[in-house]
């Protein structure tokens, strides 16, 4: 009996030391929300009581970026570490019937947790995979091919007309093995198309429940807000915003289920949770007052006080939120070292002792030391960062608080009165002037150079 006693206390030793040193990790991913869209931000009239609260208690940074303005090349390199330009997709964004997907060859944050004994699911928007013409779909494309073990999401965003509402199903059905088609024609679909947060929300505190006593991986992808078009009944009319404030209520209490789930499991302070959004708010049909989505300029969100917005290198196409809460873990902060998209997977495998079967493809940085005033980690140098349009069309680089220009395109259809090429680029401290309003250019002629000769440089990679 003795032995017995003693061969069970290190096997709950054991088991105790395993979770403390496989934390999950929650990671929930907007669609088109900019950096305005939040109380927390000083939007006057959207409330999101959850999401402000973990920016309080958690470090939420001033200044986090994405590495494109658009939905396809965003996920990459949220999921990958790596910038849009390895990806080979080619396009702005895939669209349904566009044949590029997610290499089989790139390792997803995922693919990683998972072979370090997470479970993994995925509840929310994929975009990096779909049906190709004649909806013959290789399942190598879709998130079961990438490391999560399950799936309830569209494969593109819900406003396309032949978008699809998938599931994993172990016994497969056609025309795509290993997945159910729970509804297509999403807009069309309200049934189908107004309780996707909801559904995700559901889907994803069932997953917590049922792993909470080993590691798990859950990423949240929601399609809203986008253009703020669908909201659940319980949350229609609420918002002094509008349907879009209605959307943004109901994702934050997608957040709120969530934390909610996490105590209840008595586990929510080993749990990481980090929160975005994919690139700002989809700005130019806020100029149209007849849109396909009808009056869609009514719920388009905000990158205030930034620049721009989606499809655009101004700030407000790529500086998003960006929080990660840990509580007992790392201290509250508001931090203003910038920091991207790309850091989300080197931190997450360093905080969790996963690998990356090769760390020099990666082009994010283990931020460890921004998220803990106690951490021993050295603190990442200065920053440097590579704002992408297109595939290998690096149009822009920061470096420290400067930021250098060599086009401005916008789907707004305006250059905001600045003209920027490689012969005369644009120059902006973006720490100072955070609206993008004063060229610098001419003032600096030399650090100019220096940041051209490292934006050249790094397309040629």
């Amino acid at each position: 009996m003795r032995f017995l006693w003693i061969f069970l206390c290190i096997v709950a030793s054991s088991a105790a030391r395993d979770a403390a040193d496989k934390p999950n990790v929650v990671l929930i991913y907007l669609d088109d929300s900019g950096y305005g869209d939040f109380s927390h931000n000083g939007n006057p009239v959207i409330e999101t009581p959850s999401i402000s609260r973990i920016a309080r208690e958690g470090v939420n940074f001033t200044q986090f970026y994405v590495t494109s303005p658009a939905c396809s090349a965003s996920r990459y390199s949220l999921l990958t570490g790596r910038y849009p330009m390895h990806s080979g997709f080619g396009t702005w964004v895939i669209g349904p019937s566009a044949k590029p997907h997610l290499k089989a060859s790139e390792t997803t944050l995922a693919d990683a947790l998972k072979a370090h004994g997470y479970a993994t699911g995925m509840f929310g928007k994929w975009h990096m995979g779909n049906p190709n013409k004649g909806n013959k779909m290789t399942p190598n494309s879709l998130p079961l091919a990438h490391g999560f073990d399950r799936w309830i999401g569209t494969n593109v965003s819900h406003d396309y007309g032949n978008a699809k509402l998938l599931k994993s199903d172990p016994k497969g059905s056609n025309p795509i093995p290993g997945y159910t088609e729970i509804a297509k024609n999403l807009p069309s679909d309200e049934a189908a198309s107004t309780s996707l947060t909801g559904r995700y929300t559901k889907a994803a505190v069932g997953f917590i429940k049922e792993n909470k006593d080993k590691p798990f991986f859950a990423y949240i992808a929601h399609n809203q807000p986008h253009l703020g078009l669908y909201a659940s009944d319980p949350f229609k009319g609420k918002s002094r915003r509008g349907l879009l404030g209605d959307v943004m209520a109901e994702i934050d209490d997608c957040l709120e289920q969530v934390l909610t789930t996490l105590k209840e499991c008595g586990i929510e302070k080993n749990t990481l949770i980090i929160f975005s959004s994919d690139n700002g708010p989809w700005v130019r049909f806020r100029e149209t007052k007849q849109s396909k989505y009808g009056e869609a300029r009514m719920h388009v969100g905000y990158a205030l006080p930034f620049r721009d917005g989606k499809g655009s290198c101004w700030e407000g196409g790529h500086r998003v939120p960006g929080i990660f809460y840990w509580p007992g873990r790392i201290a509250p902060k508001r931090q203003l070292n910038p920091a991207s998209t790309l850091d989300v997977l080197p931190t997450v495998l360093a905080v969790t002792g996963a690998k990356h079967p090769n760390s020099s493809l990666l082009d994010g940085r283990d931020i460890r030391s921004l998220l803990s005033a106690n951490s021993r980690e050295q603190k990442p140098g200065e920053f440097e960062f590579y704002y992408s349009h297109s595939k290998n069309n690096l149009i822009a680089v920061r470096k420290g608080p400067w930021k250098l220009m060599v086009a401005t395109p916008s789907q707004l259809g305006t250059n905001h009165g600045f003209h920027a090429s490689e012969e005369k680029p644009l120059l902006f401290n973006v720490e100072q002037d955070i609206g993008e309003r004063i060229d610098r250019a001419a003032e600096k002629p030399e650090l100019v150079q220096d940041l051209l000769e490292m934006l050249l440089k790094k397309r040629e990679r």
